[in-house]
């Protein structure tokens, strides 16, 4: 069984002023990382934003509003398709505002990429090495 999996989506990324644009989201999950899902969105090479997504909350996120910090997800119907919105607050800006990204995936896809993650861990089976962790902390104090 394969310890990584990746999947790369066509999401959509609203902006001001002109609608939704796509751009490529770049999914992934690590057994070494387990409670985790790295996102990497990106357009012509560039990479536009990296987060680091609590699994839990994405899977939630596909059923109800979840978050309350920089990161918000919850389900958006748009007729015919059930998307997953995807809401990220950045760094402050110099007039104190902050940057600010809303991001629409297809649900049944993000779906997919969770079942593929739960094949290799299992909600609730998450280990972390934390003798080990422990060990690292000590060594480097």
């Amino acid at each position: 069984m394969n310890a990584f999996v990746h999947r790369t989506l066509v999401v959509q990324l609203r902006t001001e002023g002109t609608g939704r644009c796509p751009v490529l989201a770049h999914l992934s999950y690590d057994v070494d990382d387990p409670f985790a899902v790295n996102a990497v969105f990106g357009h012509d090479g560039q990479v536009l934003a990296q987060w680091r997504l609590d699994r839990e909350m994405l899977a939630e996120g596909l059923t109800r509003p979840v978050g309350i910090g920089d990161v918000r997800l919850r389900p958006e119907s748009t007729g015919l398709w059930q998307e997953l919105r995807m809401e990220f607050l950045g760094r402050a800006r110099p007039d104190g505002s902050r940057h600010h990204a809303v991001v629409f995936a297809w649900a049944s896809a993000v779906e997919s990429f969770l079942r593929e993650t739960h094949e290799v861990v299992r909600p609730g089976r998450e280990e972390v090495p934390v003798d080990e962790l422990l060990a690292d902390i000590l060594s480097t104090g």
